[in-house]
């Protein structure tokens, strides 16, 4: 009896030890679920997660551009014209010149041949003989490139280097056609385009296994967003290997001895997804009269009342003629103007109450004024004025 009294007691004491145990790991799995839902939930609201590699660039990866002066040729009598354009006539003498051919005492009348600026982007890492696309654009008088053909033109970069040379017929997306009484023109056929047009001869000498550090410079700095940067790559390297400098840049110290080599280190740091914060912004341009407003723009509570001046001037002139059989009198005209002019009476005063109103609530109140976006324009202004929106308001 005593055993088994004491083997009760034991069997007593470990189910308690286990419904204690299933209680903690109730509670940290609910803690963990609600701390994983939080932070969804502020995902949510901050604007969502994204990739580094959608909000920075990496420094020294870059784009480089090129241009080049040359001629189109083949053009059916819509190109420059030799007196109104002497820098094509003088072209054409010198690249005839080193053809073999002699014709600088010669009168030149040729209307087939145009002179463009042609310009292109050398991606970075691009490698020798590789084909890239290519611009034309007229420089002279001529009316359209249709049917032409440019010639060997070397494209050149900032520091007067070669670095390709493009050639090929060229591909417009307009068209141009006139009369005796009239002419159509649609988009711009003085512009056009090479694809693959020309082949890179030299490449940019640039290195990614001698960098010691990496400098991600941020599309839209921000110091919030630098630092999420840097606390996620220091966490998936588990060390302190990144720190932001600036709002715009993050620097990344290339790990002593990392097996996987300064591409593989990019290519981690480009796939890690983050929260970027932004700040609260009114984007104004007032000749489309276009407004992008972010949504984290808030005001504070302020009264609204919105009103126009119509004046309408309308002339309805008249004909003031003689009586029938008259000896003495003329036909004159006798204006008449009528002056209307409309206060907008019905104008009522909207309040827009609450702390930190937001964007949505903000539009609201607005439509139901019944403005449109030229006197939204106005109206924001006007509250950024009495201090109560808290944003930017940046005019293009």
């Amino acid at each position: 009896m005593r055993q088994a009294s004491g083997l009760q007691s034991v069997l007593t004491k470990v189910f308690r030890v286990t419904l204690a145990t299933a209680a903690v790991l109730c509670i940290a799995t609910a803690s963990a679920s609600d701390a994983a839902a939080q932070s969804r939930k502020a995902a949510a609201v901050s604007g969502g997660v994204t990739r580094i590699k959608d909000i920075v660039d990496f420094e020294g990866v870059r784009d480089n551009m090129l241009v080049g002066y040359g001629l189109v040729v083949g053009l059916n009598g819509t190109g420059d014209t030799l007196n109104n354009s002497p820098f094509t006539q003088q072209s054409i003498i010198g690249m005839l010149d080193r053809l073999g051919v002699n014709i600088r005492d010669e009168q030149l009348k040729t209307k087939n041949i145009a002179a463009v600026m042609v310009t292109a982007t050398l991606p970075p890492f691009t490698n020798q003989g590789a084909r890239i696309d290519v611009n034309v654009s007229a420089m002279g008088d001529a009316k359209n490139l249709q049917g032409g053909t440019l010639l060997v033109t070397p494209l050149m970069g900032a520091d007067s280097q070669v670095y390709a040379v493009a050639q090929g017929p060229v591909a417009i997306s307009g068209f141009t056609a006139a009369g005796d009484a009239g002419s159509v023109t649609q988009n711009t056929p003085t512009g056009g385009r090479i694809a693959s047009g020309a082949i890179v001869e030299r490449e940019i000498p640039f290195k990614l296994s001698d960098l010691g550090s990496l400098r991600l410079a941020l599309r839209n700095p921000d110091f919030t967003t630098a630092r999420r940067i840097a606390s996620a790559i220091n966490q998936h390297l588990g060390y302190t290997a990144a720190e932001a400098q600036n709002p715009a840049s993050v620097e990344v110290k290339v790990p002593p001895g990392y097996q996987a080599g300064v591409v593989s280190l990019m290519t981690d740091i480009e796939q890690l997804r983050i929260t970027p914060d932004q700040v609260a912004r009114v984007v104004i341009d007032e000749k489309s009269g276009v407004i992008v407003m972010g949504r984290d723009v808030k005001i504070s509570t302020v009264a609204l009342a919105q009103g126009n001046l119509t004046i309408r001037i309308t002339e309805t002139p008249q004909v003031s003629q003689p009586q029938p059989f008259a000896q003495e009198g003329q036909t004159v005209v006798v204006p008449r103007t009528d002056i209307q002019v409309d206060t907008d009476s019905n104008s009522r005063m909207t309040v827009v109450a609450g702390e930190g109103i937001s964007l949505e609530e903000l539009v609201e109140n607005l439509n139901a004024l019944g403005v449109g976006p030229r006197d939204i324009i106005s109206i924001l202004q006007s509250i950024k004025a009495a201090g109560a929106l808290q944003a930017e308001i940046e005019v293009l």
